[in-house]
């Protein structure tokens, strides 16, 4: 009788033990024959200020730098770019378009006048980049441009002109000056933002004066087919939302889109934290303010469909990113920045949000392109450098215009200093060719997680690969004539069987994996 016991003991015991061994609580369940919703590839788009470095010795050094260009644009950045397909860039600002004349940059170079640039660094603007420089950088990298018209300081005919001297085919005033100044068709134009942060920068304005701005603006950019984008409040300014909606409600062929801004600031807008001299508490600190954006999105969606039930007006997510105080001995207004391996992970967090959100999230614009704030590139004379936010998008380029795929995520917490937040981001997509890509970001600095992926409503996959972005440090990033120390590579550590896949992720990594 005690054998029977003793043995009945140790029956039960390994049960449970095998039990507990085989409970992990990191779990993704993808449902691949669930998803109807596309993700936009604009969501991967960009942006391009009058902002420090970011256009001037940025995009543009002009036809006569010794540096390689094409009609004054650098050779080595629209190279770079093309390697991540960017579909969309926002241009002139921010807040720099609110004070943007743009017939200032059009007609000969040595005949457009200057302006301060009062909002960045009070340099001088000396306008040789324009709307023609602009669209034809667009054309170069095959990418919609999205322009911004100045509501602050700007004029309702100001912008219907530059409106008809981009877009028109008639005769007009606007489209002989356009072809006086050499393009002869026009650029069609598709997305247009009636004023940027018209809360703040853009004219201090209060939501019910801005919303009748925006109807006034509207109604008179004319043009087939216009996508016009609705400034938006902060953040968290849900008043704004509710006001801009419930005025527009009316006036539905008036607006197609609403923006919204979050940048990621630890440990709060004064000080800022050192963009690489940081250690676990500004590690902690910044994915714990990205993963905030999640939260703040589904408000503002939630009242959007409230009002636009049929989902007809995109929320444009065209300002987000890291912000850091600048790099020591540069210009405090010109906002350059370095770009470490946290960048990239906290936009897989960003980037992962915005992919499951994709019936409502049209648009998503990284600040900004080049040299300033959460750059792809960064520059120095003739040289170049590739950020790890660079290869963030080279990676998830897999779901641009891809379905996006249902899924839900248990996932242990990652805590510090007593504070908690989820260790594993997530989205996945299926491309027309019905390739599954599932990309996760593991945002815990010290510890590798297992997580198992159930994969249903799926046929098997002849073939699963993998790339990984990581490195030794959080505080990695790629310099000026050294070896790269953040960019892809391929990754194996990751097992398929009967549909379930069970992927290791090391400590502080972005992974994606493709079955075939």
């Amino acid at each position: 009788m005690f054998k029977l016991k003793y043995y009945f003991f140790l029956i039960v015991f390994s049960m449970l033990t095998l039990q507990a061994a085989d409970k992990n609580e990191n779990k993704i369940i993808i449902n691949a024959d669930l998803g109807t919703v596309k993700i936009n590839k604009n969501i991967y788009g960009h942006f391009a200020e009058h902002l420090g470095r970011c256009i001037y010795e940025g995009f543009w050094v002009g036809e006569d730098s010794p540096i390689p260009n094409t009609r004054g644009l650098r050779n080595d950045i629209i190279e770079a770019l093309k390697d991540i397909n960017p579909p969309v860039i926002r241009w002139p600002g921010g807040c720099f378009a609110d004070t943007y004349h743009w017939m200032d940059g059009i007609g000969p170079r040595e005949k457009r006048p200057s302006i301060i640039n009062t909002n960045w660094g009070g340099v001088t603007e000396d306008n040789s980049f324009g709307t023609h420089e602009f669209l034809d950088l667009c054309e170069i990298l095959g990418a919609e441009p999205y322009i911004c018209v100045n509501v602050g300081s700007g004029t309702l005919k100001e912008a219907s002109d530059w409106v008809e001297y981009v877009n028109s085919n008639n005769d007009s005033p606007m489209t002989r000056l356009r072809k006086e100044n050499g393009r002869e068709k026009p650029w069609n134009v598709k997305y247009w933002a009636v004023g940027n942060e018209s809360w703040g920068c853009g004219g201090n304005m209060e939501p019910a004066y801005y919303a009748d701005n925006f109807k006034r603006y509207s109604t008179f950019m004319h043009g087939r087919d216009l996508f016009k984008v609705a400034s938006g409040g902060t953040d968290a300014d849900y008043d704004w939302t509710e006001t801009v909606m419930k005025k527009t409600q009316k006036f539905g062929h008036l607006i197609q889109g609403y923006s919204f801004h979050y940048y990621s600031v630890y440990p709060g807008w004064n000080p800022k934290s050192s963009a690489t001299e940081f250690k676990e508490d500004g590690w902690f600190g910044m994915m714990e303010t990205t993963f905030v954006v999640d939260d703040r999105l589904k408000k503002h969606i939630a009242l959007m469909d409230e009002y636009d039930p049929t989902n007809k007006i995109g929320l444009i997510a065209d300002e987000w990113g890291s912000w850091y105080e600048v790099e020591p001995g540069t210009n405090p207004g010109f906002l350059y920045q370095q770009n470490t391996l946290r960048d990239a992970v906290m936009g897989a967090i960003y980037l992962n949000i915005f992919n499951n959100n994709a019936e409502r999230v049209k648009m998503a614009n990284i600040a900004q392109t080049v040299n300033v704030l959460q750059a792809m590139i960064l520059t120095k004379a003739e040289q170049l450098v590739k950020t790890p936010t660079f290869y963030l998008f080279k990676m998830y380029k897999v779901h641009q215009d891809a379905t996006m795929l249902p899924l839900t995520i248990e996932s242990e917490d990652y805590e510090y200093n007593g504070k908690k937040i989820p260790s594993i981001t997530s989205s996945a997509s299926q491309t027309n060719n019905g390739d599954i890509n599932i990309s996760l970001a593991n945002v815990n600095p010290n510890k590798d997680i297992i997580v198992d992926i159930d994969l249903r409503g799926i046929a098997n996959f002849a073939n699963v690969k993998g790339e990984i972005i990581t490195s030794e440090k959080m505080n990695d990033y790629n310099d000026f004539g050294k070896p790269e120390k953040v960019n892809i590579k391929s990754f194996s550590n990751f097992k398929l069987e009967n549909k379930k896949l069970t992927v290791t992720l090391p400590s502080k990594s972005v992974v994606t994996i493709n079955l075939k």
